[in-house]
């Protein structure tokens, strides 16, 4: 298969290269950078072929991916940052990115019969109760200026394209981008306590991992909405980290283990512009009944991630 991938500067767009590759399909990467900005690890994203995009540009997406004839199209690329995203002279630069964006390239992907797969978040519900939320589930009500844009490009790409996967995902952790992993193992460098909030509960997702499942999904027909992370049960943040300075300590860094830990709830943490979801908990069960491989467990990826960053 030809694959176009959008956001490839990103952790799950790098991720999504390399899986291509190893499987010998073709595929072209793009970003709104210049040429390729993620890490030159000597990984296959850095060697396959790359195109810069504006992806608000209806025009330049519409003659980039008619030129590249994809048979699918990922699309990674998104506006991210939370927090950043509730400043009001950013709020139309997250619409135009996460709902204009997606949108015109789910107009191409209609025109031309392409498959879509959209990666999209839990932000999308309102983040209350303790039931993980079901992907059919239908019951939208973000609580930010991230979470809305997120919810409109889903329906933007379920109300135009036929052949669609919307994968929604939680807890993002890579080799190619910041991440909470990454904060937290600089600052145990630093600090000897730290506090983390211990009342919103997931789900990590390690995007080598996570890449791996979108490309089984492409390669079907089994189109839909789906939640993704990995397996091994919800956690707090607080549980996060602390599991993260054990491994981390476990595997010879013996600094991290004089890092005290002390759980703070939102409330009294009382940073963040966005207002955060407290259940963060996606319903994996989905992927099992249309024959999807689920992720390995959170821990044995923090495991394998740590060895590849410390």
């Amino acid at each position: 298969m030809r694959f176009f991938v959008t956001g490839v500067g990103g952790q799950l767009g790098h991720d999504v290269m390399n899986e291509l590759s190893g499987r010998g399909h073709e595929g072209v990467g793009s970003d709104i950078a210049p040429s390729y900005s993620g890490i030159a690890d000597g990984t296959p994203v850095t060697t396959m072929p790359y195109v810069q995009l504006d992806i608000t540009d209806k025009e330049a997406v519409a003659k980039t991916i008619r030129e590249v004839k994809p048979d699918a199209v990922v699309h990674c690329a998104a506006w991210t940052a939370v927090d950043a995203a509730e400043d009001e002279e950013n709020r139309e630069k997250v619409r135009l990115v996460n709902v204009v964006g997606t949108q015109n390239i789910a107009d191409i992907c209609k025109e031309l019969g392409i498959k879509m797969m959209y990666i999209s978040t839990d932000y999308v519900f309102d983040g209350q109760g303790t039931t993980p939320w079901d992907p059919d589930c239908k019951d939208y009500a973000p609580q930010n200026v991230y979470g809305q844009t997120k919810l409109d490009g889903e329906l933007a790409v379920s109300g135009t394209v036929d052949k669609f996967f919307i994968v929604r995902i939680a807890w993002v952790f890579g080799k190619n981008g910041k991440n909470f992993i990454r904060t937290m193992v600089n600052l145990g460098k630093t600090h000897d306590k730290l506090t983390v909030v211990s009342d919103q509960i997931g789900t990590p997702t390690y995007t080598y991992d996570l890449a791996r499942l979108l490309v089984d999904m492409v390669e079907t027909e089994k189109y839909g909405y789906y939640h993704a992370t990995n397996e091994g049960g919800f956690i707090s943040w607080y549980d996060f980290t602390k599991e993260i300075f054990r491994q981390a300590a476990a595997l010879g860094h013996k600094e991290y283990e004089k890092v005290e830990v002390s759980p703070v709830t939102t409330a009294e943490y009382g940073v963040s512009k966005a207002v955060r979801p407290f259940n963060s908990r996606l319903d994996k069960s989905k992927l099992v009944k249309n024959g999807f491989q689920p992720l390995p467990t959170w821990q044995d990826a923090l495991e394998r991630y740590l060895k590849e960053i410390l």
